[in-house]
């Protein structure tokens, strides 16, 4: 007699033909092997879809049989929330991008990245607010928030999210918008994937045809010198002057101190708003160039490796000053492998001008954005995981300034005490749309909400 499961595996396979992998296959191998490895999940299928007709049908086939259900947009997220152990909706098919006609907006396909936005708006002199990477999805990073480099001018990516379409728990297919659900609008912005699957979405479009930035690297040693002048020089600057910290390892794991400053602006003022972060030290390595929005985001690819297995714990700060300058290059110091990194980015502008309610993003202040990542090889070491979390850990604690809660899109599969701290008063409204659209829970897989009260 077939269990539930399989009953949905084989209907699945016969109402979508040909979109069905399984363990083995070419198909289930690409969608599962994701930009953090998990090795404690195995989905029994991946559904490839190419439409939100597609999506619809996994999902009512999925409830249907009583199978479990994750999403998986740009899979890259280090807690793996893209898998879990019953059936994947992969978006990898609907990565289109289309510029309106009047260039005021794009819609955006829900399995798209970065770069996949990049290499349509570039050449048209455009760009739509995105995260600091050309390999992250959209959709997952938009719905939980959206830190990049052009957050002082424009804020948050869900900030500029006009609409989304979004194949809801009980399968109907809603277009979400200011004047139309407006309830689940404004959850999405902030809320994560838990009120469905977003097939596409539309972003506001802004006139960008060239950024000045430049990645800089000093040593490890001139770290504390070199990030208390940074900040001060971002202390006086305009809005759309956005900074990023670094504190990672290279190649050859010799720890390094980076500065990616990020000049948005008039591009005729550009190369003398980031001079004076050329000064900040011994300069070993970079330079500040002019160049796309696209070429900005892929400076930190090479970072990016898949395949590895990670841990990350994520803060807020009222402001990186001298204090959490400190604590970063102590956490730093303390590092246990060179796999071991810090990064910063900051919160402010445009960001911070948007009223707290209008969207279910809670934290609505000039703030520093921290987050503490670990990654190291899947090798039999069982010591690996834990003493490589206890960093983290131990780094985020150190900064002892944190502001209650953290950046919900960083937070572990659990961490529902700092989520109901992360959003603030809007939690109350956020469980509620969340009761309307999704009473039986069937998206958890996605970032964590409040606990219910």
């Amino acid at each position: 007699m077939l269990t539930s499961i399989e009953r949905g595996l084989a209907d699945l396979k016969q109402k979508l033909p040909g979109l069905v992998s399984t363990l083995g296959d070419a198909g289930y191998a690409s969608a599962t092997g994701i930009w953090a490895k998990q090795v404690d999940i195995a989905p029994r299928a991946v559904v490839h879809c190419k439409n939100a007709l597609d999506v619809q049908a996994a999902i009512r086939i999925a409830r249907e049989h009583d199978v479990l259900v994750s999403v998986r947009g740009g899979g890259h997220d280090w807690a793996g929330r893209a898998l879990c152990d019953g059936i994947v909706i992969d978006l990898g098919g609907l990565r289109s991008v289309a510029v309106d006609a009047d260039h005021r907006s794009a819609t955006i396909g829900g399995g798209a990245r970065a770069a996949d936005v990049t290499s349509v708006t570039d050449p048209l002199g455009l760009a739509v607010v995105a995260g600091s990477a050309s390999s992250v999805g959209m959709t997952g990073l938009t719905l939980g928030g959206g830190y990049g480099p052009l957050i002082g001018r424009f804020g948050l990516a869900l900030d500029n999210v006009i609409a989304a379409e979004i194949v809801l728990a009980d399968g109907n297919i809603v277009s979400a918008e200011a004047s139309r659900h407006a309830d689940l609008f404004w959850s999405l912005r902030g809320g994560g994937g838990n009120f469905g699957v977003v097939t596409s979405m539309r972003h506001r479009v802004h006139a960008m045809p060239s950024v000045h930035s430049g990645m800089l690297v000093y040593p490890f040693s001139e770290a504390t010198s070199v990030l208390e002048r940074c900040v001060q020089i971002e202390a006086e600057a305009p809005e759309a002057l956005t900074v990023q910290h670094l504190l990672l390892a290279d190649p050859n794991g010799t720890v390094m101190t980076m500065v990616v400053p990020t000049w948005c602006g008039n591009p005729d003022e550009g190369e003398a708003r980031l001079e004076p972060f050329l000064r900040l030290g011994t300069l070993l390595a970079g330079q500040i160039e002019r160049r796309s929005y696209g070429a900005l985001l892929s400076m930190f690819d090479a970072f990016i490796a898949d395949g590895l297995r990670a841990v990350m714990d994520t803060c807020w700060l009222p402001a990186f000053d001298r204090s959490s300058v400190e604590a970063a290059v102590n956490g730093m110091t303390n590092a246990v492998s060179p796999g071991c990194a810090i990064i910063t980015h900051g919160f402010r502008g445009a960001a911070s001008r948007v009223p707290e309610d209008a969207t279910a993003f809670g934290l609505r202040r000039d703030h520093t954005l921290v987050e503490m990542l670990a990654t190291f090889p899947d090798r039999s070491d069982p010591t690996d995981h834990p003493r490589h979390q206890k960093w983290v850990r131990a780094t985020r604690e150190a900064f002892d300034t944190a502001l209650p809660g953290g950046y919900p899109n960083l937070l572990g599969r659990d961490d529902h005490d700092r989520a109901s701290h992360s959003y603030g008063h809007n939690a109350r409204k956020l469980l509620e749309v969340k009761r309307r659209y999704d009473p039986e829970n069937v998206f958890h897989s996605a970032i964590p909400l409040p606990h219910a009260t």
